[in-house]
């Protein structure tokens, strides 16, 4: 069979491309060996070669085609050829451009013509990427993506609209019949050689890491950035849900489901020019990005796969810091130590060179329950489980509050909303007496506005009760959050026993955490420690287990159980052996307290075996308060 005798080949600049017309013969496969995929006929016969130009890594290279594989493209051959092109680093098309041509006299879907463009994200299910797959299909991208897992926020965004899967494979970053996607976002947690990854080198696509991506599209925003240790998921969602009620249509990103956002989801797509992001610090992710105000949560050492000291974490926060637009503004909790040193960093920095990248003419402004610019005094206790406070700046009184959510922290993340707030509003005024009363206006309906705030989802999330057995869930697995979430579960449950029930995260954060952790449930009656849920493991010298973590652990009883499915079992047992009717009533009575329960929605449908028995699925930290 010779090579002119395929259908409708032409030949340009040496590449050969084949415009396939028959049917079955388009697709991933045909696609990518038709489509300007580099071609070349071989003198003498017997096969084509599938050339890569060098693009500055040296000499390109190439392997041979078969010629009647050309004459018979389908799906599955296609992606074997397309899978070969990516081990042997084929690069495989000169420009995307020719690909779209070629997909357009396929017949291709040009339905969404008018849609920005489209995206593939890798690790799609993942907090970070599932929030900005939803952000990016409300804005009118056509979005795919895959996961290991389906997960309720891979099924979220398939209802959404978006084309997920679980698994990868390079079939899915080009289905059959479709052309390239205009943008790929890699989460942190894959590491290298993904196929999908490697098949959009090939194909020329660009490859973005969620950082990256995360500037392009706020890039023309008024970007409010949220980042900080602890704290900054709720405080995000918190100043989120503030400017929506106070008429403000912002564009916004949370890592967690906030129940009060249109859809309940993490995602806000808005008209105005705001956009408030969750600003993570996990791979210097939040380093792609350049706000116009910044707020400071804390800054504590965590992410010990990333971050080998706490000195590391601190310097990756001035960076940060450094990257605020000039004119912009840094707000900063001024009883952090932490966050305190970041601001020691960049006055050393100014002191050592004039010409620091964070001249004078960026604010900050502090807050806190210490000695800031914006205070939180007069703390009390409300009935509703939260706390009541008074704001004051400079000494001045701007508003009262009252939280729903109990803690000292939760006081700290919406004093923090209401400083944005009122920084932003005094940002319309340029007399200062006109200035002070914006700002006292505003943070007088931030305030209300806070009164109404119910919270997240995994922060405190109350899920259910059955027979009066109380379910909060929540994401703890630091050792400063597992003492502040306990210390508000006693605020709330002041009366109750508290039993946890912990599953530790990570084996290198529970061997350089294993001292802090030790006192950490000290606010608890009782502790059950699981086996480790081993994600994002690094090589650590010394490999800790729950068991060690049981046997560490100082004030409450402690007990290990590896097994999730077991567990059931011990607590039924457990509560079947308290010889006190009246402990035992108590004990049949518990208030749960978990960090990751897929199922926690229909956890409270049955009784205490039920409840107990759905924790075989889940990942971090789980505590039952009883």
């Amino acid at each position: 069979m010779e090579l002119s005798t395929l259908p409708s080949l032409h030949f340009s600049r040496s590449i050969c491309t084949a415009e396939v017309r028959q049917p079955g013969c388009c697709g991933i496969g045909s696609g990518f060996a038709t489509a300007a995929s580099r071609i070349e006929p071989r003198l003498g016969g017997g096969a084509a070669v599938l050339r890569r130009a060098s693009h500055g890594y040296g000499v390109g290279c190439e392997f041979s085609i078969p010629r009647f594989v050309l004459g018979s493209l389908d799906h599955k051959l296609g992606e074997k050829l397309l899978r070969r092109a990516v081990r042997s680093g084929a690069s495989g098309l000169r420009n995307r451009r020719e690909w779209r041509c070629m997909n357009a006299e396929f017949g291709a879907d040009a339905s969404n013509a008018g849609s920005p463009g489209s995206v593939h994200f890798v690790g799609i299910g993942g907090a970070g990427l599932s929030a900005l797959g939803l952000l990016a299909l409300r804005q009118g991208w056509q979005v795919s993506g895959s996961d290991l897992v389906w997960s309720e926020e891979v099924i979220r965004l398939k209802e959404a609209g978006a084309r997920a899967y679980v698994g990868h494979s390079v079939a899915q970053l080009v289905p059959q019949g479709s052309q390239p996607p205009d943008a790929v976002v890699v989460s942190s947690a894959v590491g290298p050689g993904n196929e999908e990854v490697e098949a959009a080198r090939a194909l020329n696509v660009p490859i973005y890491k969620r950082g990256d991506w995360l500037g392009k599209i706020t890039e023309g925003y008024q970007l409010i950035a949220v980042a900080g240790t602890h704290g900054k998921t709720t405080t995000t969602a918190m100043l989120s849900v503030v400017l929506r009620n106070l008429g403000e249509d912002i564009t916004a990103i949370v890592g967690a489901q906030v129940p009060q956002f249109p859809d309940g989801g993490s995602a806000l797509c808005g008209t105005t020019r705001k956009f408030v992001l969750e600003a993570d610090e996990y791979d210097g992710c939040f380093l792609g990005v350049s706000p116009h105000l910044a707020v400071l949560t804390n800054v504590e050492w965590e992410h010990v796969d990333m971050f080998p000291d706490e000195e590391a974490v601190k310097n990756m926060f001035k960076k940060f810091v450094l990257q605020i637009k000039p004119g912009g503004c840094l707000v900063a909790c001024g009883d952090s130590a932490g966050a305190k040193s970041v601001l020691g960093l960049i006055e050393e920095e100014q002191e050592k060179d004039l010409g620091s990248p964070f001249p004078r003419e960026r604010r900050v402004v502090t807050f806190g329950l210490g000695a800031s610019d914006w205070r939180a005094i007069m703390l009390v206790p409300n009935p509703q489980g939260g706390t009541d406070y008074t704001v004051v700046y400079k000494n001045r009184p701007m508003t009262r509050v009252s939280l729903r959510l109990p803690g000292m922290y939760n006081v700290l993340n919406s004093l923090a909303v209401i400083v944005v707030m009122s920084l932003l509003a005094a940002e319309k005024e340029s007399d200062v007496g006109a200035q002070a009363k914006l700002m006292k206006r505003t943070a007088e309906a931030a305030g209300r506005a806070l009164g109404a705030f119910s919270g997240v989802r995994r922060r405190f999330d109350f899920v259910g009760s059955v027979h009066g057995c109380h379910i909060i869930d929540d994401y703890a697995h630091h050792p400063t959050e597992v003492r502040a979430v306990l210390q508000a579960a006693r605020q709330r449950y002041d009366q109750q026993p508290i039993w946890v029930i912990f599953q530790p995260h990570t084996v290198s954060r529970l061997a350089a955490f294993l001292p802090d952790f030790a006192p950490a449930f000290s606010a608890a009656d009782r502790v059950i420690v699981t086996q480790v849920y081993a994600a994002r493991n690094i090589p650590t010298e010394k490999v800790v287990t729950g068991e060690d973590l049981a046997n560490a652990i100082i004030g409450p009883p402690a007990v290990y159980i590896p097994d999730l499915v077991i567990l059931p079992t011990w607590v039924d047992d457990s509560c079947r052996h308290v010889k006190s009717h009246h402990d035992r009533t108590l004990l049949r009575k518990p208030k749960f307290y978990s960090a990751s329960i897929p199922e926690r929605r229909q956890l409270y449908v049955g009784g205490m075996s039920l409840l107990v028995s759905s924790l075989a699925h889940t990942h971090h930290m789980i505590l039952f308060l009883m």
